[in-house]
Parts: structure tokens; sequence; C-alpha cells
């Protein structure tokens, strides 16, 4: 795969976020190796209680939840002890989006617990330097989850995605703590696709305050 010349330095923290199966990982690897960047990775496969969500949301949001948060709180905190101006650092999760899925998925009392929690685990958590967020229906969502095949997805419902997908709109429609580049990943595919690839690093690279949009065509046009 070809990627375009670097022509200025990347942003040094760079996030990638989006619904379930949007593309987020995949991409996040892709830019960790254009950039020479590390990479931070939320750890899924490692919540014990993920699968019972799934299997039964009400009993088991907020333990899943609470791991969730206590994870991305302590890999988050990290960045701290590090020297990102090194390497740099490309993430498929934002810190503030674990309240998102805790707004879907718990009820008003559990809510009123996590946030306790939540507000003591984030203080003075590093912001990125370009938050990038992926987009697509979630028709399109469920065939790329059911296309990876990973077991404990199976059990995701197409309301609950679609409750997600809502929930992520809802909060970058008013995010405004970092630059934001707003991405139709519909139809895109930055892994295989070196044009769809490439638009995007041009605008990584154009990156400035406020919110940008990108809406790569498809590859036959």
């Amino acid at each position: 795969m070809k990627s375009v010349e670097i022509k200025q330095a990347a942003p040094r923290y760079i996030v990638v976020e989006g619904p379930i199966g949007v593309g987020k990982t995949s991409l996040v690897k892709r830019l960790a190796e254009t950039f020479g960047s590390e990479i931070l990775l939320e750890e899924a496969e490692a919540n014990p209680f993920l699968e019972r969500f799934y299997q039964n949301p009400r009993q088991a949001a907020l333990p899943a939840q609470l791991f969730f948060l206590l994870q991305r709180a302590r890999q988050t905190q990290a960045l701290r002890q590090t020297d990102m101006f090194q390497s740099g650092r490309v993430s498929d999760f934002l810190m503030e989006k674990d309240r998102l899925f805790a707004e879907v998925t718990l009820e008003d009392d559990e809510l009123k617990l996590y946030d306790q929690v939540y507000r003591q685990l984030t203080l003075d958590i590093p912001a990125p330097d370009l938050v990038i967020y992926l987009q697509a229906p979630v028709e399109v969502l469920l065939a790329r989850i059911a296309k990876r095949g990973l077991g404990y997805e199976k059990l995701i419902e197409s309301a609950y995605l679609q409750r997600l997908a809502d929930a992520y709109a809802r909060f970058f429609h008013h995010y405004d703590a970092a630059p934001l580049l707003m991405v139709n990943a519909a139809a895109a595919n930055f892994v295989d696709n070196d044009k769809d690839y490439n638009e995007l690093v041009e605008h990584v690279h154009a990156r400035r305050s406020g919110r940008h949009y990108l809406n790569p065509l498809p590859f036959n046009l």
C-alpha cells in the first residue's frame, strides 16, 4: 500500500472515533505506520463483562461500563507519563466517549454513580491535537461487524447500534475540545484504497482549529 509523502509533522496526539464497526482500529494502525507514531488501543476483549452485556444488557451494563472507564482512564492518564513529542500517539478512543456509552446503557441511578467515578478519573486528561470522527449508516456498521466475525459482537442488535450512532452524532455536533475532522466512511476504504487514505492524510496535514469535513467519492467516479 502506498501512502502520501509526509510534508510536515503530524499532530502529536490523534484520536480516531466513531461507532462500533466503522473502522477505527484499522485506520489507527495505518496512520501510526505513516507518521511513525505509537498506537493506543482500547482493549474490548479484556473486558470480562462485555459478552454478558450483549447477552443481558440490563444485568451487566454497569460493571461493563465501569471496567471500560477504569481501563480507558488508566491508558489516557499514562500519556502524561510518556514523551509524546518523541513519537506521537494515535488512539482509537476518546476519553469523553466513555460517558456517551454510559448514557446509552445505564439507568438513571447507575449513571449518577458512574458520574461520580468519571469525574474523579478524568481530571487533567490530555486533549488530542486532532479528532477524526468516522460516520457510517447502521447497515454498513452491521455488515462490517459481521465480516470481522468476533463472537460476542454477533449479539449486537441493530437498535442498540442505532442508539449508539445517534449518540455519537449528538456528541460531536457540540464537540469543540479539539480540532475535529468529520469523515463519511460509508463507502471509503482507508486500509486498501490508497486514494481514500491519501485524501484523508492530506486533511490531517491541513488541520486547524474548528471542524472540517471529508466525503470521499466512490473509487469508480
